[in-house]
């Protein structure tokens, strides 16, 4: 005999008790179709007196006939009531298995405020912000030194000359579009406009509406 035996749980109390419920729910049923079958061999045997002309045997049998029925009507309730606390603890199971979510929810939750410490993030932030900003200034301190030594290399009198080359190329090009441009002719002062103002004129009055 072991004196040791561990306790059940109250989930594997639950699910023991659904198990012997059930049980008691089959051979309820059992019995009460027995009864029922013995319920019609009474009524044929009490129809079998009656035309026979035995009152008194069928007296008897009818007797016998309500305290069967009666018997039947309690199984009813009985399995009635079965089926009632079968309902009543699969409830419970469920509630059980709520308040185990919550416990575990709970204890997440507490874990989680655990590793999210508010000051830590704040001064983890804060650090970020500072190295940010420092990093900023490096890098524009390293661009500024860069653009000295190239500046101190004779670099700026190269990129003059390359600036001068690309507004000799815009100069080649305005200078192209405005010999194939129409010529104006002014007799006064706004008096005349190319096709070319026309169109721009045009095109900023619709602008402005």
């Amino acid at each position: 005999m072991n004196f040791f035996k561990k306790a059940p749980t109250v989930k594997e109390q639950q699910r023991e008790n659904d198990r012997e419920l059930r049980k008691a729910g089959r051979d309820l049923e059992r019995d009460k179709n027995a009864l029922e079958r013995e319920e019609k061999k009474l009524e044929l045997e009490i129809k079998k007196m009656a035309k026979e002309g035995n009152n008194e045997g069928c007296k008897i049998l009818a007797k016998q006939l309500v305290q069967m029925r009666k018997q039947k009507t309690r199984m009813y309730a009985a399995n009635s009531k079965i089926s009632s606390v079968q309902i009543h603890n699969k409830a419970m199971g469920a509630n059980i298995a709520i308040a185990g979510a919550m416990g575990t929810t709970a204890k997440t939750m507490g874990n989680i405020n655990k590793i999210l410490n508010p000051a830590q993030i704040s001064k983890d932030m804060e650090a970020f912000k500072v190295a940010s900003a420092k990093m900023d200034m490096t890098d524009e301190m390293i661009s500024e030194t860069l653009d000295d030594i190239m500046t101190e290399s004779g670099d700026e009198e190269e990129t003059e000359g390359v600036v001068n080359q690309v507004l000799d190329e815009i100069g080649i090009e305005i200078s192209g579009k405005m010999a194939n441009a129409p010529s104006v002719s002014r007799n006064k002062v706004g008096e005349s406009t190319s096709d070319i103002d026309k169109e721009l004129m045009a095109q900023l009055t619709k602008l402005k509406s």
